[in-house]
């Protein structure tokens, strides 16, 4: 063309809009967020129909169906031996400390309480004024899971002994010089109701 619209230079008009690249950036991210969530949820419908995360759900399941709980429960073997009642024993009462008539009086009081009364004096020379302690129970090896402990429900503190070479199913109570007077009633009549009972045992439930 010529005249006053002749174009000169080497720059031309733009005959085109500019493109509006903020819209372009907008729309790639939101399909990069599309795709992401997507993405996201069918993993997680391969875990849930492939058993994803099984070893971990199993292992939570194991450790809370273990030992779920540990209850004390009375058990045949904790039982303890039949015991003989204070009137089928037979206790011998010797006095080896130097106070006179303790034998005695400690002798009507156990048969008092219903034991059989042997042999009351003095006691042999191995125990004579050696007894530091309240007292000293002996009796035959038999007795050691039987006739003594009873009986040292009637005396707190009393030292249990067997002799395997005694005869026989009597036992001694040998006064020390630390003895004051036998348990009380109420107290010895505790221990003995006590020493009946079957003990707990701790036993484990499984959960699953």
């Amino acid at each position: 063309m010529g005249g006053k619209y002749r174009i000169t230079g080497d720059k031309y008009p733009r005959m085109r809009r500019r493109r509006r690249r903020g819209r372009l950036v907008v729309v790639v991210v939101a399909c990069g967020a599309v795709l992401g969530v997507a993405g996201w949820g069918t993993l997680q419908l391969i875990d849930v129909f492939t058993g994803g995360g099984g070893t971990a759900s199993a292992a939570g399941s194991r450790a809370s169906c273990g030992v779920k709980s540990a209850k004390a429960s009375p058990s045949a073997s904790a039982s303890p031996a039949v015991l003989p009642k204070p009137a089928q024993i037979t206790v011998n009462v010797l006095n080896a400390t130097t106070r006179s008539g303790l034998a005695k009086t400690t002798a009507d009081e156990l048969e008092k309480r219903g034991f059989k009364i042997g042999e009351v004096g003095n006691a042999s020379k191995e125990f004579d004024k050696k007894v530091t302690g309240a007292g000293i129970l002996v009796g035959p090896a038999a007795s050691l899971n039987t006739s003594l402990p009873v009986l040292s429900t009637q005396l707190a503190g009393a030292e249990r002994r067997t002799d395997a070479a005694r005869k026989g199913a009597e036992v001694d109570l040998i006064i020390g010089n630390g003895f004051k007077a036998l348990s009380s009633e109420a107290d010895a009549a505790k221990a003995l109701a006590a020493l009946a009972e079957p003990k707990p045992t701790a036993t484990t439930k499984n959960a699953c």
